[in-house]
């Protein structure tokens, strides 16, 4: 991903309210309040600088972060964490890569392409501010183990 090419450069003095919908790559040094969206490119890459910052949920391919997210990440191929990595929401994945002193402050989902594609497609469901975090998770199927709880 770090030989990758970048279409659109979001500046460090730049910051940029509303929702973006791209094909290719796209670099963030500045700032973004909305949702960064993919479209219809496996291939597409978004990388964030140090200086970057997102405040929105993120469904691209691949993702290469050193600046901050705010929202839930949703990468269906690979998602890179580099030590200066910060995110406050869920991490779904399908390939991580995290470098020592990046942090998530969410839950950290490995997702399969099947998975994911019907994540991607699909309306984000409202929850009521006052469900537990915890009866959200006990609605998915738990994880094959040799163990029983």
């Amino acid at each position: 991903m770090s030989s990758a090419r970048v279409d659109t450069l979001i500046g460090k003095q730049t910051e940029l309210q509303g929702d973006i919908h791209f094909t290719g790559g796209l670099h963030i040094d500045g700032k973004v309040r909305g949702k960064i969206i993919a479209t219809s490119d496996d291939s597409a890459v978004l990388s964030v600088s140090e200086s970057g910052s997102i405040e929105g949920d993120v469904r691209v391919p691949h993702v290469n972060l050193n600046g901050t997210v705010q929202g839930d990440v949703h990468a269906s191929q690979r998602l890179q964490l580099s030590a200066k990595a910060r995110v406050n929401g869920n991490v779904y994945y399908k390939l991580i890569e995290m470098a020592g002193g990046a942090t998530v402050n969410g839950q950290m989902v490995h997702e399969d392409a099947e998975q994911m594609e019907a994540i991607t497609h699909q309306r984000p469901r409202v929850v009521s501010t006052t469900t537990d975090e915890r009866e959200l998770v006990t609605e998915r199927e738990p994880a094959a183990s040799g163990s029983s709880s």
